[in-house]
């Protein structure tokens, strides 16, 4: 049953892995996991997990940055495609590794019980080899079938049903199917899906456990960026809310849809459906050029824009214990450390 638990929530982490994780590849950064975070530099990366147990799993690996090897990839737009897509990518990564722990842990405690129980009744003591279970893991398939739900659902709640339900109150008013008001109507309905879906998940504990480890991780690289001692009482002292967010990336994208949306001619249903489907790289790589000069320019106009997403932050970050501090930290430590193995060099913008 509780391994049940946990693989639900890592389908619901999987949901919001783009609200968790931020993309951009010449910055540190991070993003929450089930019990833990995962830290990026741009040449290396790290997870720090905690068992119920109190032990602390960790794992790094270096990283190559594409556009090092492949110019186009750092073109304005592009880059954004490419970054986003490759974050996506590690922090699925992530995300499995620390449902993979957390279900190792889970198998090997109830293998324990089991097998204590058993052995006591018979009168013997427990050896080790009767107690350790092969650890189960989210295998490839399993993994691959979540892809495909995800996307599906992405799809279907994001894009599919706030057009149907746009189109459907288009014909209780035909003044309300015009290319803007549409637009609007179909964006609102879109927002407030949104909104639902990250406040609703909030709700469950074990989500709520994730928002504090993002707050953890946002913590950590304030206090890196600010050239702090990383120790949890020298973090904490920081907030939560950072603008590289992916939260604020994607309420960026929310609002930049409904602008692009409005420029396109088609009528029908399914040819909108369709073009909505088409120009969402579109739609993130310019959103991620939005944030990386928000990010830079705070006093701009484009950091308004942004604004929404902190706001959102309020929900997708939760102050973290002293404890999932020290969890981000030493994902941060380990991917530091094994940045300077690979000679990588640190830009702080």
């Amino acid at each position: 049953m509780r391994a049940l638990k946990n693989f639900v929530r890592f389908m619901v982490a999987v949901q919001l892995l783009p609200a968790l994780e931020s993309g951009e590849e010449t910055l540190v950064g991070g993003q929450a996991v089930l019990e833990g975070v995962m830290m990026r530099s741009p040449h290396a990366w790290a997870i720090a997990c905690k068992k119920p147990s109190g032990e602390v799993v960790t794992m790094s690996e270096p990283l190559e940055r594409p556009s090092e090897k492949h110019k186009w990839m750092s073109w304005p737009i592009v880059r954004g495609v490419m970054t986003l897509g490759y974050a996506m990518t590690l922090g699925y990564r992530a995300l499995r590794f620390s449902a993979n722990v957390a279900i190792e842990d889970v198998m090997q405690s109830d293998a324990a019980e089991k097998a204590a129980t058993t052995l006591a009744n018979a009168g013997a003591q427990p050896a080790a080899s009767e107690t350790r279970e092969k650890a189960a893991t989210i295998s490839t398939w399993l993994a691959t079938v979540n892809i495909v739900i995800s996307l599906a659902f992405f799809i279907f709640m994001y894009k599919y049903l706030p057009l149907l339900a746009a189109t459907e109150i288009k014909k209780w008013d035909p003044a309300l199917g015009g290319r803007v008001i549409f637009n609007l109507i179909d964006g609102g309905i879109r927002l407030v899906l949104f909104l639902l879906f990250i406040w609703g998940v909030s709700l469950w504990p074990d989500i709520r456990r994730v928002y504090q480890y993002h707050g953890a991780e946002h913590k950590t690289v304030f206090a890196f960026e600010d050239g702090k001692p990383l120790v949890p009482a020298e973090v904490q002292k920081y907030s939560t809310y950072h603008p590289r967010c992916g939260t604020s990336f994607l309420m960026t994208v929310m609002l930049i849809s409904i602008g692009f949306y409005m420029l396109i001619p088609y009528t029908t249903f399914w040819a909108r459906f369709a073009s909505r489907i088409v120009l969402l790289p579109v739609i993130a790589g310019v959103s991620y050029e939005i944030i990386r000069f928000a990010a830079k320019h705070r006093g701009s106009l484009f950091a308004l824009m942004t604004a929404p997403g902190l706001w959102l932050q309020r929900i997708t970050t939760q102050p973290p214990s002293d404890e999932m501090a020290q969890c981000a930290i030493t994902a941060l430590n380990q991917a530091m450390s094994l940045e300077k193995e690979n000679g990588g060099e640190l830009v702080i913008a």
